[in-house]
């Protein structure tokens, strides 16, 4: 039984026989793209569990590939990128990446990326609902839904998988480290931005809801959704 199916996008054809070389000794089923236009017309036609996404590609480039997709699902996307500044890596979280891998990498280290992602994402069985409410907010990280003032807000998987870790754990302050480690599962070699940017991102969508709870910023530590004792 396949363990999922890949969409793997690079121009680089010589990476792509490499990833699929791995990835179906894995048990996964994987589908190519060499191009923008060519990764769009086979995410509609395969429906892929997650995306291996290069940035550098003809036609459409990574981000505009990346934009089209987050406008019709939240199917996790991993971005390939030789490119390590930070500006690209704020910029691919702000369009809704979910990981990062920089060339050159071991293709066990994206084999066991794509494993985590898939796993946080609930692809392996688990009956149990994980969910968490406050008032006027309910965290659903088993259908992946925010819900706010019972309206669902579209939020992407990364942002979920946060906010959830951090109401289930009301009150504790966590480092941004803490939250990298246990959020995504990988060193970041120290990326605390990536962190910032989803936490900014939760606080566009929360702020001001309740004066029961706040996403709250402990300087010089990290952050913390902070339940406010009632009177």
């Amino acid at each position: 039984m396949a363990a999922g199916k890949i969409l793997v996008v690079d121009d680089d054809q010589n990476i792509c026989e490499l990833l699929r070389l791995y990835l179906e000794k894995e048990g996964y089923n994987v589908v190519l793209a060499h191009d923008g236009k060519k990764a769009l017309e086979e995410f509609d036609r395969e429906n892929p569990d997650l995306i291996l996404l290069d940035i550098m590609l003809p036609e459409l480039d990574g981000w505009q590939v990346c934009r089209e997709i987050r406008k019709k699902s939240q199917c996790p996307i991993i971005m390939l990128t030789a490119k390590g500044e930070v500006f690209d890596k704020v910029l691919g979280l702000e369009l809704g990446a979910d990981d990062y891998v920089v060339k050159p990498f071991e293709a066990k280290e994206v084999v066991a990326r794509i494993k985590a992602v898939l796993r946080r994402m609930g692809k392996n069985n688990n009956d149990t609902v994980k969910e968490v409410k406050y008032d006027k907010l309910s965290i659903n990280l088993t259908n992946y839904e925010l819900k706010v003032n019972g309206v669902q807000i579209d939020t992407p998987p990364k942002e979920m998988e946060l906010i959830y870790h951090l109401a289930s754990n009301p009150n504790r302050v966590f480092t941004r480290d803490q939250l990298l480690d246990e959020v995504w599962g990988f060193d970041y070699y120290g990326d605390s931005r990536t962190v910032d940017v989803h936490i900014k991102r939760l606080r566009e969508k929360l702020e001001g809801v309740s004066d029961q709870w706040e996403l709250k910023t402990v300087w010089g530590v990290g952050y913390k959704f902070e339940v406010k004792e009632k009177d």
